[in-house]
């Protein structure tokens, strides 16, 4: 057989990267004509997915012309093929396979209608639905995923922190002296450290928790620091919020399970560097439930996402909560509300802007794909911090996985980068029957 493939796509994949058919080598790819109609019906709208179908219609306008439906067009040097598949008979197993005659369906005959006019080339569907592929593989047509982006190293969420033992007790000391800070180079195994790393060292005696700070080449002691009333009950923590508030630090990573603070850590850090930044924006995106449109929802369109930013407000009333109901900090937060220095609202309502001097926290970020993150992450101006927080086991999107979301991705790509800092919070805060249910349940 033929070492050259042919690579059936789902319309998914394309919504998921719409610059998947430069990904694929030398190998052929087939487009069904039912995947066309489905994107034509996503093109309409803000999110990321109706982004991606209109770019994708445009690349594909650039390479098109009548070959597209006989014998392909080429598109690239080194690659394959690009054809649009039209089905010409539905396959009679299909039929009685599956009743309805769905889209996903008609995708699955066209894949059977290619493997069996190109028996001498393998043929293979792509697609980033589990149940697709299932059935797919129900008929003998060979099934992959879309893995391009998709995260190998497994490893990342195994730790909470390192712990380095048998450190001298004089270091420790010295980390504890006036300077609070040590050369990298004082410890037997620096090279194992990765920048803005944070962890702690222990002695025979004592211990302290400690982060390298790669821009200067120094380990710095870090201390138990009080954010806009919120204090940190775990080493944890207390490393979140030391990044959180570093304006070195960049793009922050904050990760975990449900209640263990994430989002709370990151809008108190905000609240505390608020004279730093023109504005803090907290933002999450929206999964509607069963896939359906927001449209489904009564009311206006601020109706209709209130229900899904209301965690944030959530978290901002436990700060206004830490003081009194006329304190000076909780006046100051209406405040900054008044005057949108403080703005929380639905992450579809960013894009296209440039982010200047903004303290900017996006929230649930485990449900973004990995170009959702690039887009916001490219929206970066001068002065700005991007703190990205959300649970890789807890993903509503039905075509992303712990391994193949944006959030994931992000850490995975920059580890070891001077202006970012990853950090995987473990146990749960928010109360005693919360930790016991995410533990055993």
């Amino acid at each position: 057989m033929n070492s050259k493939k042919n690579f059936i796509l789902d319309t998914n994949v394309i919504l998921h990267d719409y610059k998947c058919i430069h990904n694929f080598e030398e190998n052929d790819i087939y487009i069904p004509m039912v995947v066309l109609e489905e994107l034509d019906r996503f093109k309409k709208g803000n999110e990321q997915i109706n982004y991606n179908a209109r770019e994708f219609v445009r690349e594909l306008d650039l390479l098109a012309n009548e070959q597209l439906f006989k014998d392909g067009v080429e598109i690239g040097e080194g690659m394959g093929k690009l054809y649009i598949h039209i089905i010409t008979e539905y396959p009679p197993i299909i039929s009685k396979a599956f009743l309805e005659r769905t889209p996903d369906h008609s995708i699955l005959a066209a894949a059977l209608q290619l493997k069996t006019e190109k028996k001498d080339m393998k043929t293979i569907l792509v697609s980033k639905d589990i149940n697709l592929r299932m059935k797919a593989l129900s008929l003998g047509i060979p099934a992959e995923d879309y893995i391009n982006d998709k995260v190998t190293n497994h490893n990342i969420f195994d730790k909470n922190h390192e712990v380095y033992e048998n450190v001298s007790s004089e270091l420790i000391d010295e980390l504890y002296g006036p300077a609070g800070e040590i050369s990298i180079d004082s410890l037997e195994f620096a090279s194992d450290i990765e920048p803005q790393e944070c962890f702690i060292l222990k002695s025979n005696r004592s211990s302290v928790l400690a982060r390298y700070v790669s821009q200067t080449g120094m380990i710095r002691r870090i201390m138990k620091e009080r954010c806009y009333g919120i204090e940190p009950r775990n080493a944890e923590q207390t490393f979140a919020l030391n990044v959180l508030t570093d304006d070195e630090v960049k793009l922050v990573a904050l990760t975990g399970k449900s209640g263990t603070g994430k989002t709370l850590l990151a809008l108190a850090a905000a609240l505390q560097k608020h004279e730093t930044y023109k504005q803090i924006l907290l933002a999450r995106p929206i999964i509607a439930l069963a896939n359906k449109d927001l449209g489904y929802l009564p009311g206006d369109e601020k109706h209709k996402i209130a229900p899904y930013m209301q965690p944030l407000f959530d978290n901002l009333n436990v700060i206004k909560n830490q003081f009194s109901y006329q304190g000076r900090e909780v006046r100051q937060i209406e405040e900054m509300q008044r005057n949108n220095q403080l703005v929380i609202e639905a992450l579809a309502y960013i894009r296209g802007r440039s982010l200047s001097e903004t303290y900017f926290i996006v929230d649930e970020a485990q449900n973004l794909t990995p170009h959702e993150i690039k887009t916001i992450i490219t929206r970066a101006g001068e002065g700005t911090k991007i703190v990205f927080t959300g649970d890789v086991h807890q993903i509503d999107s039905p075509y992303l996985d712990m391994y193949s979301n944006g959030l994931v991705y992000m850490i995975d790509r920059m580890r070891g980068q001077d202006i970012f800092a990853h950090i995987n919070l473990i146990k749960g805060e928010r109360s005693y029957l919360s930790e016991l249910a995410s533990n055993i349940l």
